[in-house]
């Protein structure tokens, strides 16, 4: 068996516990930058791809491996896809046995009422309405406030008309 560890650099602590990793009998230790929001974390990913069938992945919290309990989740049913498991240092608990359906259990429960993060996104506007409403009198910050775009997709929208238009 294989115990990998993960650890996230955003802590103060990260330098303790990568060293706690390695006392806890890690082969290896893989950290990561976090990075800002929706940020993907690629050697996390890579070690999910590449991790094998009785390897572990060992982490100090549960945190590290990702930032919601549905993330959590996905982190665990790709471990499982591998016949892998999943060690939490600071809690003491694994993606294994009783105690792995409890932690199952718990973060099924806080993924239900947990808010989903979604990323804001606007709608995409089509450019015969932006040119309908321009050609009706419409200005572009209106055009914007009424589809609910930013008023640079109105402009870039209106300028690829023209270019259209000319040629």
């Amino acid at each position: 068996m294989l115990r990998i560890g993960y650890v996230r650099l955003r802590d103060a602590g990260s330098a303790e516990d990568t060293a706690a990793l390695y006392a806890l009998g890690c082969h290896a230790v893989r950290a990561e930058e976090s990075g800002g929001r929706g940020v993907e974390f690629t050697t996390l990913a890579s070690i999910l791809d590449f991790i094998g069938a009785g390897d572990q992945l060992v982490v100090t919290r549960l945190e590290h491996v990702a930032a919601s309990s549905l993330g959590a989740l996905e982190v665990i049913e790709r471990l499982d896809a591998h016949g892998a498991s999943l060690y939490i240092v600071e809690s003491e608990l694994g993606s294994q046995g009783e105690g792995g359906r409890a932690l199952r259990a718990a973060l099924q429960a806080v993924a239900a009422v947990e808010p989903q993060s979604q990323a804001r996104r606007r709608k995409p506007a089509a450019a015969q309405e932006i040119h309908a409403l321009q050609r009706a009198g419409v200005g572009p910050v209106e055009i914007a406030r009424r589809l609910g775009v930013s008023r640079m997709t109105v402009w870039r929208k209106l300028k690829a008309g023209e270019v259209q238009a000319q040629a």
